[in-house]
């Protein structure tokens, strides 16, 4: 045993060791979409996709939230008799990029797929619904 009391202390170098274990990732393996658009290329393509929604305000509306696979959000309102196709259509003009696509809608809780897109949102139970949009 040696008396190093009257030294001082020198912390050792420590060996650098990179990592070699390999990770888990969390979630769906959708690749990643490229937004190509500039923000007001985009906000004319939204409000050209809003306008072309026709909306009766004689008969019950609801307000539908997408959230896209891009992270995006759109909020759309449609009447009752509007059909989960109508949603499709209105994704794909709001994001023109996304008709080169195959995606799929679903719902949040409990997760769902939309498989039949000749249902109204009514019959559909998509009323102030979220639905989210994945890719394939």
């Amino acid at each position: 045993m040696e008396d190093h009391r009257d030294e001082d202390f020198v912390k050792p170098k420590g060996t650098f060791k990179a990592f070699t274990g390999e990770g888990q990732k969390l979630g769906s393996t959708t690749p990643q979409v490229l937004n190509t658009s500039s923000p007001a290329q985009q906000a004319e393509n939204e409000a050209k996709a809003s306008s072309s929604i026709a909306i009766d305000e004689s008969e019950p509306t609801t307000n539908i939230q997408i959230r896209l696979a891009d992270g995006g959000r759109l909020v759309q309102k449609f009447n009752h008799r509007h059909r989960i196709s109508d949603i499709r259509l209105f994704i794909v003009d709001a994001r023109p990029a996304m008709a080169a696509m195959s995606f799929v809608l679903m719902t949040t809780f409990p997760n769902k797929e939309l498989a039949d897109e000749s249902q109204t949102l009514k019959e559909a139970n998509l009323l102030n619904a979220v639905i989210v949009q994945r890719l394939i």
